[in-house]
């Protein structure tokens, strides 16, 4: 088992990862009936597409000696509605590091677009990957 999740009422509920024992709280958004402080879970599937993409390319810095640490991902999730679900994600990455060659580029940029996130996703989600040098 990956997970345990407690719905705690009031449209909020606790994860736990049950190897590390660390909590996450969801909570439903403003927009859907929730009280928005906390993720909702539409914005952890955004927020672990970044997360993914970027972890994905720190493999592939470690492989090809690529220096990535500080790097930073933006994300934007688009909602929409009948069927209320996620129609975009928009990932901006900021990159540190500025003398990157053109094939360090390459490799991590496509690190990014095939991460198993982004590999899983609906392919109705529009995913726009913007990568800032």
């Amino acid at each position: 088992m990956t997970a345990e999740i407690v719905y705690k009422g009031e449209l909020r509920c606790e994860m736990k990862h049950l190897n590390s024992g660390e909590i996450v709280v969801t909570d439903a958004p403003t927009d859907n009936h929730g009280k928005g402080q906390a993720f909702s879970p539409t914005d952890i599937v955004a927020a672990a597409t970044g997360s993914c993409a970027v972890s994905i390319m720190g493999i592939a810095s470690r492989t090809h000696n690529i220096q990535l640490d500080g790097t930073r991902v933006e994300v934007l999730k688009v909602m929409t509605n009948n069927p209320r679900k996620i129609s975009e994600l928009h990932l901006n990455f900021y990159f540190t590091e500025n003398n990157y060659s053109e094939k360090e580029k390459a490799i991590l940029e496509n690190a990014a677009r095939t991460c198993p996130v982004i590999l899983s996703l609906h392919p109705d989600i529009k995913l726009d990957l913007q990568f800032h040098y």
